[in-house]
């Protein structure tokens, strides 16, 4: 194979960790002015969602991540390169990344329906009218942190908490919301706050979700961030 064509997953996982860096702020962050971020939001977390994916499949070999490897031929080059991929290449869409993860790793999406939803409202935002009713940003952060996080915490060892774009904390805003809204995470084991409490923050979380949260610190020896 094309020595370039190995560089593919990587070149796919630079731009998908950018993506979610984008999802993350437009989701959690809300200023006067910034009221669109919601909306954005939701076409940043389907980009990223759509790299990463294509990520993990082009581990297993970068060309299934084409749609047709036969059109790649062009009858007049001795290998396929990546200048040849970029001007005939044609990747799967969004909606079939789920079926192509499956048969190429054997894995199936998590949330398969939080998915399903925010590829609607991808495509209601971008091509016609998003519907009024959606929580934009807790959509987003559903699909980020139940179908990416596991996902790239699993097969590149990333946590989706830790890229976002507010350069002035560490992601001290970010678990503040997915707390409030009770959203599970990958901990990463040099997890650290300063800036909020995270027993005010756990205040309205259930029962479950607040034993969730103690397990993992306990599990990474920080259970004194919360007391007893």
């Amino acid at each position: 194979m094309n020595e370039q064509l190995q560089q593919i997953p990587d070149l796919i996982l630079g731009l998908a960790k950018v993506a979610l860096t984008q999802a993350n702020t437009h989701a959690v962050y809300m200023d006067p002015g910034n009221e669109h971020w919601p909306l954005v939001s939701v076409l940043n977390a389907a980009h990223a969602g759509e790299l990463f994916l294509k990520a993990i499949i082009a581990r297993e070999h970068p060309l299934l991540i084409f749609r047709d490897i036969f059109g790649l031929d062009d009858y007049n080059s001795d290998e396929l390169d990546l200048k040849t991929l970029l001007a005939r290449g044609r990747t799967h869409d969004f909606e079939k990344l789920p079926q192509v993860l499956w048969a190429t790793t054997g894995r199936r999406i998590p949330h398969a329906d939080c998915y399903e939803r925010l590829r609607r409202a991808r495509n209601a935002v971008q091509h016609f009218c998003p519907p009024d009713e959606l929580d934009f940003s807790r959509l987003s952060l559903e699909f980020i942190y139940t179908i990416i996080d596991p996902l790239i915490s699993d097969y590149f060892d990333l946590y989706a908490i830790e890229y976002h774009e507010d350069h002035s904390v560490s992601y001290d805003y970010v678990v503040a919301v997915l707390l409030r809204r009770q959203l599970r995470f990958s901990v990463p084991p040099d997890f650290a706050i300063t800036e909020v409490d995270l027993r005010e923050e756990l205040q309205g979380a259930s029962d479950s979700y607040r034993a969730w949260f103690s397990r993992e610190l306990e599990r990474i020896g920080k259970a004194s961030l919360i007391g007893s």
